[in-house]
């Protein structure tokens, strides 16, 4: 570090290592291309569109009911469908990450 050059945050430095150690270990840097950005941004719409669409469907189904049971098992599921679509969702945009450019 030169003298006019200001002090790193910590960030910075974690970064730094970070980067260090993924040079160590072989892991390239790839920078994501527009494609796939546009992949990644259409994966997120549709992501956050089904996840609208399951939280309509969750509050019309708590309105028809009151029963602790019923509306706890219809909270299970409602967890679990989002679980499930985040999880898609991620894996969706992993696999676009890694495709190479073409």
């Amino acid at each position: 570090m030169s003298e006019d050059e200001p002090p790193k945050s910590a960030y910075e430095l974690a970064m730094e290592r970070l980067r260090r150690k993924d040079a160590e270990d072989g892991v390239e840097d790839r920078p994501v291309t527009d494609g796939q950005k546009a992949a990644i941004a259409e994966a997120r719409k549709v992501c956050e569109a089904k996840l609208a669409e399951r939280e309509i469907l969750h509050q019309a189904a708590l309105r028809k009911t009151l029963e602790p049971e019923t509306r706890g098992a219809l909270e299970e599921e409602y967890r679990r469908d989002r679980e499930r679509i985040t999880y898609d969702r991620d894996r969706k945009i992993e696999e676009i990450r890694r495709q190479t450019a073409r």
